[in-house]
């Protein structure tokens, strides 16, 4: 597995993929921190985690289809895919080492964002406890929604399809909890009970604000592993129908 998550990885850092998504994710990080700066109210800047963290939360859903589209799609539409079904390693791994290489990426552009609090500390005041509780949220986030893009990816032999789905479903991540809170699903108390039980967004914000439950913990964790097991399913079918 580990040979095949070196070679994923390698697509990445070998090309520009990697370091344009990279440098579109700081771009946006920047654009955040300098909107609360131009606001500023006060003589030092406070780091704003529920402003900065959820901004680039939807900002962040733009890049990640831009991150799995090609994840089984490209393999498939190449015709490289055949490689992967023969090969001795089982389905498994194959989606593993193709999912923790894009976390790898993730980590990469995460870890590169701590320069916007390193600095903020050195120029004005940066709650600890809160920073850690809100990259946790944002990684939690991320890792679910790069399990469901490769969930997508692995449905389709066009990447640009996978990329528009895949926007499609991160996006109504953010308006679940707005659909349980619209005028006719309020009158269904049960209805509105069980569409909150999958709203991610409120989730991410208590992480945002400081806050760690470990509810929130187990829902991000249930729902990356549910997609992973499904992508997984998706390629073994693909595999026995091959043959």
């Amino acid at each position: 597995m580990f040979s095949l998550y070196k070679k994923e990885l390698q697509s990445f850092f070998y090309t520009p993929f990697a370091y344009a998504i990279a440098a579109l994710f700081m771009l946006l990080f920047s654009y955040s921190i300098n909107d609360g700066i131009t606001y500023l109210t006060k003589s030092t800047y406070q780091f704003s985690f529920p402003d900065i963290f959820y901004t680039n939360l939807i900002f962040f859903l733009f890049l990640v289809p831009a991150m799995t589209m090609r994840t089984f799609a490209d393999e498939r539409k190449f015709g490289t895919e055949v490689l992967l079904m023969t090969s001795p390693v089982n389905v498994f791994k194959i989606v593993a080492a193709k999912f923790f290489a894009l976390v790898t990426v993730f980590i990469f552009m995460l870890t590169l964002s701590l320069i916007f609090p390193i600095v903020t500390a050195l120029n004005g005041h940066v709650v600890v406890s809160e920073l850690i509780s809100a990259y946790i949220g944002f990684f939690l986030w991320g890792v679910m929604c790069i399990a469901i893009g490769m969930f997508i990816s692995s449905l389709t032999d066009s990447s640009i399809i996978a990329a528009i789905v895949g926007e499609a479903a991160m996006l109504s991540l953010i308006y679940v909890d707005n659909l349980a809170q619209s005028d006719f699903i309020t009158k269904y108390p049960k209805i509105q009970s069980f569409i909150m039980a999958f709203a991610a967004q409120p989730k991410f914000v208590y992480f945002a604000q400081g806050l760690i439950r470990m509810s929130d913990i187990v829902f991000f964790i249930s729902v990356i592993v549910v997609f992973l097991g499904w992508t997984i399913i998706s390629i073994e079918k693909r595999r026995w129908n091959r043959g």
